[in-house]
């Protein structure tokens, strides 16, 4: 007779891949929700998980029967509070690799291709950006992968642009009056201008960050955007990427990110 005592020792090579599977998920999904009001959230939930469990063990039957309600609709409650989270971790999965960065699209067309045409339009927004640090002028440009009428043009001016230092800066021109807002960039194009975007929950950003800082992480934690933040008040800019913020970036620093992102 063989003793089943020791059996959960016997892995197999495919139970070592399910747990590093699972791992990265749980990384990713940590990542997406890290120094949101998402993550207190979530806390909360288990906390009153257990505390269900604790007072059914302990026969509080009122109570268990009140906490097991909400227990019961858990899952659906899951989906409506982290509606937000849940589009960020579906967008990481099937957009924050453009098709152009592929290994087909670098097999067939070339890796020389794909610089020039982001340097074609990188360029000129930098050279804006110089400009308005100077000048303390405030800008916040999204570049996003894709054009989601939701978040952008549905609350901005509709344009189909090409990129130039002169238009960027004309938009942002303190008398303009696109100049309130994001400036949305797609496919090296600009497609609109003035638009509204929804503002991060998160509670531990420094003081100095206002509305344009807030808008410009709040969409990159709902999309695959990335957002360049120009300061109105000190001329320092920002780069936001998946609800993280990087302050004080040099034009170097925001050329290499700006080549790696998108």
């Amino acid at each position: 007779m063989t003793d089943s005592s020791f059996s959960f020792l016997d892995f197999r090579f495919l139970d070592v891949i399910d747990i590093l599977l699972v791992a990265v998920i749980i990384y990713y999904i940590y990542s997406l929700i890290r120094g949101t009001i998402a993550l207190n959230i979530l806390f909360g939930l288990l906390i009153l998980y257990v505390v269900y469990l604790l007072v059914k063990q302990l026969n509080m039957h009122l109570l268990a029967e009140i906490l097991g309600a909400f227990v019961l609709v858990g899952p659906i409650a899951l989906i409506i509070v982290f509606q937000t989270e849940i589009r960020r971790f579906l967008l990481l999965i099937g957009k924050n690799v453009s098709i152009k960065k592929t290994a087909w699209w670098i097999f067939f067309f070339g890796k020389k291709e794909i610089g020039s045409n982001n340097s074609s339009y990188i360029k000129p927004v930098i050279d804006a950006c110089k400009s308005m640090k100077a000048s303390r002028t405030g800008a916040l440009i999204i570049f996003a992968k894709y054009f989601d009428e939701q978040y952008y043009q549905n609350s901005g001016e509709s344009m189909d642009a090409f990129i130039s230092k002169r238009l960027l800066e004309s938009i942002f021109q303190k008398y303009s009056p696109l100049h309130d807002g994001a400036m949305v960039i797609t496919d090296g194009k600009i497609k609109c201008a003035s638009c509204i975007l929804p503002l991060t929950d998160n509670e531990d950003l420094p003081v100095h960050f206002g509305l344009r800082h807030r808008a410009g992480i709040g969409i990159s934690e709902v999309s695959d955007a990335v957002a360049i933040i120009v300061s109105e008040e000190t001329g320092e800019i920002a780069y936001a990427k998946q609800g993280r913020v990087k302050a004080n970036v040099s034009f170097a620093e925001l050329e290499r990110l700006l080549n790696k992102d998108i």
